[in-house]
């Protein structure tokens, strides 16, 4: 077990049996039996179909397209976006086991522990700030923007003050460096002096997956002559585009509701809360990246793109629903008058009407013929073929064969235009079997040639069989490819250590070794029956031993070729065409 955890892999595999990986992952996902397997939809890529494949018996998951794959413990961390160690506690609870978290430190000092320890004192320092008496006009100003006491501790809003120097005297007692305070966008040097990056400004800490500060946006308070909101830089700890705002506390909530409310802004998000809608995230103002749709895809079935009404809101919607269609999600919009946003339509017409509108949204295909609409004259026939052709070049995009037809007629009634004319424009939109996909990308990504193939093999039934183990130590030992050498090593220290082998808990020691961990994946997610043919086992190891006489029927060669010694050279021709004879003769076979 790796050394940085305080969990013995006893403990870990003890947990790990005591619940079924279909119970827990069904609980994630829809999933469907087919023969011993069940099989969903990956929610680790824009799958459109089933392609991932959950064993009961060997309490693994593998998806046949992306490859991703592993046991229970590592399903919950990729899809809560959590520890390993925090994803062990969710399966711990599942399974009525009490563990502390105490004992899930990690011991190890990331690289990062430094960062997350300044934005935290960061963030107390802010909101300690808010309650004094320089704080009372911030106050003031939020309680007339109706944001109370309880969604300032909630969203934990804080706010720096006008002294510039205040934070980094702070870090610099608590012995951060210049540098650091710097690198992590808190600070900055004018004039040859080092001063806060914040100051007289409202605070709103932002938040990464896991709910660490990790940056803020500023927002003034008074009139200044600046910009509006000042947020941080990119970091090594703060990358927007794979952030969601209030993520951390709306994923479970939304899963509960299998709903999740999508709006632009933070304070969106914050005016929501504030009339108990809190199953919301927010991109922050930024065009939402595929990493954030794949977060929220996993948050709930139902998604509800609520932007800005302005022509910016709407073109953003536009382009995010367009996005979530080619992952075979169709969302549901609500389109806001007068082009206010969601916290400016709360503030002027309340909570009842909004409750009406999230209660009544648009069909992503609806909500798509008013956009293309938008500003075109359907009674022009330029702009009536313009807007057929968009159309068309949307419906292009829709595999359910439902929708598609009942868009057609729609836009022909709406067009008077011929039905089957629009239809015959269409491309086929047929999806490709998961498992031609899937040769087919293997084919391009990874090729192999039949010593590494054998090689390959004989470790996919080395994780679940210890006799195979057990000739692989007696008769192989090495393996001339370096990642296959280094998972065989893996496999062999892991079953000397505990007598037994098991894919599920073998999986446990490599969570942190990303490349070990990539190599299992390519070997999890070959296409071999679990039981093996002791032929197959045979063919497999005398094609690696034949390897190994290949290179050095090779090697001899070249020191052949390099020697200028008549009676060496002589010597290593001899040794050459035994080699050689054996290969042809198979002799090799039959030592084996």
């Amino acid at each position: 077990m790796n050394d940085k955890y305080t969990l013995s892999t006893e403990k870990l595999n003890a947990i790990r049996t005591s619940v079924d990986i279909v119970s827990i992952i069904g609980a994630y996902i829809p999933l469907t039996a087919k023969g011993k397997n069940f099989f969903g939809v990956c929610p680790f890529h824009d799958d459109h179909s089933p392609s991932m494949s959950v064993n009961k018996e060997r309490q693994i998951y593998k998806c046949f397209s992306c490859g991703a794959g592993g046991n229970v413990f590592t399903f919950v961390r990729d899809y809560e976006n959590i520890s390993f160690l925090e994803a062990v506690k969710k399966v711990a609870e599942k399974a009525g086991i009490a563990l502390s978290m105490n004992l899930l430190e990690n011991n190890s000092n990331s690289k990062y522990t430094r960062y997350y320890d300044m934005y935290d004192i960061a963030c107390k320092f802010y909101k300690n700030n808010l309650y004094t008496e320089e704080g009372k006009d911030a106050i003031s100003y939020l309680e007339n923007r109706k944001i109370t006491n309880e969604v300032r501790k909630e969203f934990e809003i804080g706010l720096s003050l006008k002294n510039s120097h205040l934070l980094t005297g702070l870090f610099l007692k608590k012995d951060f460096s210049k540098e650091e305070m710097i690198a992590n966008g808190l600070a900055f040097v004018k004039e040859g002096e080092l001063r806060d990056l914040y100051f007289n400004r409202i605070m709103f800490p932002l938040f990464d997956l896991t709910g660490k500060v990790i940056g803020f946006s500023a927002r003034i308070y008074r009139s200044m002559d600046a910009s509006k909101y000042i947020n941080t830089k990119e970091t090594s700890v703060f990358k927007k585009g794979e952030l969601l705002y209030h993520y951390h506390k709306a994923k479970n909530i939304a899963r509960s509701k299998d709903q999740i409310i999508v709006v632009e802004g933070f304070m969106d998000v914050i005016r929501l809360f504030t009339i108990g809608i809190e199953n919301t995230v927010a991109a922050m103002g930024t065009a939402v990246t595929k990493e954030q749709l794949l977060l929220i895809k996993k948050m709930g079935r139902e998604i509800i793109l609520l932007f800005d009404g302005d022509a910016a809101g709407r073109n953003a919607a536009y382009k995010t629903s367009s996005e979530l269609i080619k992952m075979g999600i169709y969302p549901k919009i609500v389109v806001l008058e007068e082009e206010l946003d969601p916290d400016e339509y709360i503030l002027k017409y309340g909570k009842e009407r909004m409750e009406y509108k999230l209660s009544h949204p648009m069909n992503a295909m609806d909500f798509k013929l008013q956009f293309l609409k938008e500003g075109k004259d359907i009674s022009s026939p330029l702009d009536k073929a313009n807007y057929i052709t968009s159309v068309i070049g949307e419906l292009n995009q829709i595999t359910d064969p439902i929708l598609r037809e009942a868009t057609l007629l729609k836009i022909s009634e709406e067009t008077d235009f011929d039905v089957n004319i629009i239809r015959s424009k269409l491309s086929d939109t047929k999806e490709i079997p998961i498992t031609k996909e899937y040769k087919k990308k293997k084919a391009s990504s990874l090729k192999v040639n039949r010593y590494e193939e054998a090689e390959r093999r004989l470790i996919f039934y080395m994780l679940n069989h210890e006799e195979i183990i057990k000739r692989y130590q007696r008769d192989v030992q090495f393996l001339s490819t370096e990642r296959y050498r280094l998972l065989a090593k893996e496999i062999n220290y892991f079953y000397e250590e505990h007598g037994y082998i098991k894919e599920a808990d073998f999986i446990n020691v490599l969570v942190e070794e990303k490349d070990l961990m990539q190599t299992l994946h390519e070997i999890m997610s070959l296409s071999l029956k679990d039981d093996y043919q002791k032929e197959e086992i045979e063919e497999y190891i005398a094609t690696i031993y034949e390897y190994k006489i290949v290179n050095q029927i090779n090697y001899l060669k070249n020191e052949q070729k390099n020697t200028i010694d008549q009676e060496k050279k002589k010597k290593l021709g001899d040794q050459i065409l035994e080699l050689t004879i054996q290969l042809q003769k198979k002799e090799i076979w039959e030592d084996l």
